[in-house]
This record gives C-alpha cells, structure tokens and sequence, in this order.
C-alpha cells in the first residue's frame, strides 16, 4: 500500500492504477477506523479493481466547540488495518494540501444539508459537501462508497454528484452500504470511544427505541406520539437530550407525517457524556 500526503504524488499514483486496467474506488473517512470502515473497504474491493481508502480530519465540517481537537487519530494503527485489507492506495493529505493558503471555494448544497444535522451544526454539511468534492476531484474514482450510518451526509453528497454533473463518480455510483452494528445494536461509530462503560450501556437504548418506534409506525400509530415516545424513553434511558427523532422522505428528507407510500428513514440524534450519536433505519 502506498501512504501519500501529497496531491501531485496521488495523481501520479492513481494515474498507475488506471493504466494497469480495471476501475477505482474511493472509501472517504476521517480515521479512527472500525469494522464499519473496513466493511467498506471489504465492499469496495469486491466492486472495483484498485481501492483508494483516504484519511483526512476536515476542520470544515466541525463548529465552534466541537471535538475537532480531541477528534480521534490513531493513524499507524489504521495504516496497519489498511495495509491488512490490501487497499492500494491511502490518501492523507495534510491540511494545507487540502486546503492551501488563499483557499476561498464552499460547496453549499440546499434543502437535505438544512434540517437535521444540518439544523444543529450550521455549516457541517458544506463542510461535508466542499471536501467530499475534493476528494472526488483529486482520485477520480469510478465509484465511491459511504456507511448508511450517516444518511443524511448520503443525501447531500449525491445530490452534489446530480447537482454538477459529476461522472467521476456519477451520483449512481455513490454506493450506500449498510450500517455495521455492535451485537447489541449499537451503531459503530468513532465516537463510541467518547462513552463510559455505564454511557455504552445506556448508548444500546437508541437502536431498541427507534425499533420499537418503527414497529408501532408500520403498525398505523400516530407518527408524532410515537416519536414522542422514543424521545422520552432516550432521556429516561440515560440520554442527556434529544436533538430531533424524524421520519423523513429516504431522498429528500422532508419530514413524513405518516407513512406515504414512498421509501422513509426514521432518524435520530441523541447526546449522552461527551458522544453525538446519530442513527437511522428504514421504515415500511
């Protein structure tokens, strides 16, 4: 595996890749990998020829009091899990090549990147959205893949693709692979590292709150009181707040009063200790 931090070495790199034959896929992240990373690597290999696999922590896409610095960076250990998967090429630029001095350009994409997550970290997702098509821009890829887990993060980046045009990827070769979970149901995140053994505990509720809420959904339950009734149980269960539970349009997000017919996701996000937690699941 080559490790590059240099933009004119990656292109030269890349370059090799295609002239040997076979497409290339590109896995975005920003480190501090686990088995759901992985599964997408797993994923990107059986899909392409060549696996790009990048590591940058985006400043972008962190607010004011976020856990940008204590963000976690445990990068020989990565590097050690990639080379295990056999990725070709590992992207970690530093910052200053991502984003070099005189840097002016956001990418802003409207309506999915406004509600949500969106809603409660203004400018996250231009963040998400400008580095995203850098990233694009700079490897090229015939595909790339992204955990389900961040669904709305899914939303915007191929509404980005649709928007301009993109054909390296094109917004249909933006691949959405399953969330991975923890046996209790937990969504594995990097941030499950912020909980306390008590906090991973409690942090098991949100999955089981947002099952029974779908059950009840897909059963003719109001859909209001029954995500009134997830909330309730998260705060009871330990969360310390709620910052929304959604059932949302699966492409546009657009909040659902009830089922419709069309593909919904129920989404939440949840703060318990020092961990954001998001999740989402198909309803109907």
């Amino acid at each position: 595996m080559q490790t590059i931090s240099r933009l004119d070495d990656l292109r030269t790199s890349v370059a090799k890749l295609r002239a040997a034959g076979g497409t290339v896929a590109l896995v975005p992240t920003m480190g501090a990998l686990h088995e759901g990373h992985l599964t997408l690597v797993r994923e990107a290999k059986a899909r392409a020829a060549h696996v790009a696999v990048s590591i940058f922590v985006n400043p972008r896409q962190f607010g004011a009091g976020e856990d940008l610095e204590a963000y976690p960076r445990p990068f020989e250990r990565d590097v050690a899990l990639l080379e295990a998967e056999g990725v070709d090429v590992l992207w970690a630029p530093t910052p200053d090549q991502m984003y070099p001095a005189g840097y002016a350009t956001n990418v802003s994409v409207s309506g999915v990147s406004e509600v949500l997550c969106g809603a409660a970290r203004p400018g996250h997702f231009d963040g998400v959205a400008t580095v995203v098509g850098k990233l694009f821009h700079q490897v090229l890829p015939d595909i790339a893949l992204f955990g389900e887990k961040d669904w709305q993060q899914l939303a915007v980046i191929r509404r980005m693709a649709r928007d301009l045009d993109l054909t390296q990827p094109r917004a249909d070769a933006i691949i959405g692979i399953p969330t991975v979970r923890e046996a209790d149901g937990l969504a594995m995140s990097s941030r499950n590292q912020y909980l306390t053994a008590t906090e991973r505990t409690q942090a098991a509720g949100l999955s089981a709150a947002m099952r029974k809420a779908i059950a009840a959904i897909e059963a003719g339950a109001d859909v209001a009181a029954s995500l009134g009734e997830l909330a309730a149980a998260l705060l009871s269960g330990g969360f310390a707040s709620v910052d929304y539970a959604e059932l949302c349009d699966a492409d546009t997000l657009a909040t659902l009063p009830a089922l419709v017919g069309a593909p919904a996701r129920l989404l939440v996000a949840a703060r318990i200790g020092k961990a954001r937690l998001i999740d989402n699941m198909a309803v109907g």
